[in-house]
């Protein structure tokens, strides 16, 4: 659900979150991204701060991220008229990862779901923040309210410590199953908190007001197990769990089903299922089911040390152009090179090795099954 980073000098046109001054404090090292001016990294660096996620517990300001609240009697079924995800049977206190499908069957944006009981929650993409509050607000008007929820932060606490930490100051948050959620007080502060994050970690991601998001945090960052982690650790965490990233793995032109993402359209919403269809794509993505997408989403293995970045093309032996990268790093969970990417729908269920162009000269890229590190999510 994150677009990639790419380092850039400040601008005072940039938008800052909450937690803007509590960066500097910590020495981060920011970048443009979506808008905003972000911390890339902290003064351990990515490998560090990466690697300490996946063995403590890492807090990611997220705050950039968009959140709209949909209410109204029939904001479930009004939802479900532009996804696939089974909205209407989504109990309270739980939420899901959906997708915002278009009438090709591509992806306007992936996000998250919530249902607080009195109200869905919606987490978007910040680079997709407009287009999505714009597309909700059209295609709903007069079914559901739907608001923006500019007066609130985000922050993502990632790790298998993570848990231990918001036992101590919230004890009932560790008890949260997978993909929960509720509104609860962590150290006094009203806050909306799901079990759930996108590193392929345990963890909980914690929406309190942006007025006291300083406060929260210093909280957390006081606790032995945590650190502030920047948007750089979050991308190859991401990557080393195999999760798409928006306007790099999938975008608009991405089918779903090529993407992957299949499993997101909900039994009920498919042929012969209690409310089959009824969103945008729909034909167009089960007449693509009987054929076959023409590519396919794949885990990639460069060989060598030099890692694969978005747009490097992918030849087969011949030096025929069979797919490209679409997001590629360093893995620091397994110390090489990761990417994902597209290929010819025959070369992907093949399995064969395919060959990178890098400055001039062939790699050898070896396919193998997502994810790269297996997900540690918590399961009660």
């Amino acid at each position: 659900m994150h677009a990639s980073v790419t380092m850039a000098a400040a601008s005072p046109a940039l938008k800052h979150t909450p937690l803007y001054a509590l960066h500097l404090e910590a020495g981060a090292r920011f970048t443009a991204f979506a808008g905003y001016d972000m911390p890339v990294q902290y003064q351990d660096g990515i490998v560090r701060e990466h690697l300490h996620t996946r063995a403590h517990a890492g807090l990611f300001d997220i705050s950039h991220m968009g959140q709209i609240s949909l209410r109204g009697d029939a904001r479930a079924t009004a939802l479900e008229s532009l996804t696939p995800a089974d909205v209407t049977g989504l109990p309270t206190g739980r939420q899901r990862y959906a997708l915002l499908t278009s009438d090709r069957g591509g992806i306007i944006d992936d996000i998250m779901i919530a249902n607080l009981g009195d109200e869905l929650i919606l987490v978007v993409n910040a680079a997709r923040m407009a287009a999505v509050f714009k597309h909700l607000s059209t295609a709903l008007a007069g079914r559901c309210a739907v608001t923006a929820l500019a007066d609130l932060a985000l922050l993502a606490l990632q790790g298998p410590e993570a848990a231990a930490v918001l036992a101590r100051l919230a004890p009932a948050l560790a008890a949260m199953p997978f993909q929960s959620v509720a509104r609860a007080g962590i150290d006094g502060i009203p806050c909306r908190v799901s079990r759930s994050g996108y590193t392929g970690e345990d963890g909980y991601e914690i929406a309190p007001p942006a007025d006291k998001a300083g406060q929260l945090a210093r909280r957390l960052l006081a606790e032995p197990e945590v650190k502030f982690i920047g948007l750089g650790a979050r991308d190859s965490l991401r990557l080393e769990a195999g999760l798409c990233l928006y306007g790099h793995d999938i975008d608009e032109q991405t089918s779903v089903l090529a993407a992957g993402l299949g499993w997101t359209i909900a039994p009920a919403r498919r042929p012969g299922g209690a409310r089959a269809g009824g969103f945008p794509g729909a034909a167009a993505l089960e007449r693509e089911r009987a054929t076959g997408p023409a590519e396919r989403r794949a885990g990639l293995l460069p060989e060598g040390r030099a890692p694969l970045r978005d747009g490097t093309k992918l030849v087969d032996e011949a030096g025929a152009t069979v797919g490209r990268i679409t997001s590629g790093g360093f893995g620091p969970s397994l110390n090489r090179p990761i990417a994902m990417g597209y290929l010819r729908a025959d070369i992907a269920r093949r399995q064969t090795p395919v060959y990178a162009l890098l400055r001039g000269r062939r790699v050898t890229v070896a396919q193998t099954q997502l994810p790269f590190v297996p997900h540690r999510y918590h399961r009660n």
